[in-house]
């Protein structure tokens, strides 16, 4: 374990439309889940998995505004542009960062339940001189699907 208690999941990439990226992917062996719209944050979600390479989330934007838009406006061919990680103890987590790391960060999204991961609870955040982070809090309760 690190000093943080994360775990590292996936990266995020953000696309106008998925299928190049899929595409790409599917050529490098990675394996595609089942396409889901995550309603809250108005965009289309993609896990790929690989049994050697990190995974990749591809994100395209919902059918209203959404988290993406202003990202792609200036990255028109896509961007990674984000690190995902898992914890334990998000709350932990983030004092760790901040008072053993000293890094400063500041909070783009709140917790809340995420399709794509069953319903556990995943929040953004800014870390400054890093970037974007996402944590899976694993201690929430998966819900199962109906």
């Amino acid at each position: 374990m690190n000093r943080y208690g994360l775990t590292f999941h996936h990266l995020g990439l953000a696309v106008k439309a998925p299928e190049a990226a899929v595409s790409f992917l599917k050529a490098l062996g990675y394996v595609t889940g089942k396409s889901v719209l995550d309603a809250r944050q108005n965009v289309h979600l993609l896990m790929c998995d690989h049994p050697t390479m990190p995974s990749i989330e591809v994100i395209s934007p919902g059918e209203k505004p959404g988290p993406l838009d202003r990202l792609l406006v200036r990255h028109k061919d896509g961007l990674v542009y984000h690190m995902c990680y898992t914890t334990q103890d998000p709350t932990a987590s983030l004092q760790a960062m901040q008072v053993e790391g000293g890094l400063r960060l500041s909070c783009v999204s709140p917790p809340k339940a995420a399709v794509l991961f069953g319903g556990k609870q995943v929040s953004f955040y800014l870390v400054a001189d890093v970037g974007l982070i996402e944590l899976i809090d694993e201690s929430t309760a998966v819900r199962p699907s109906t």
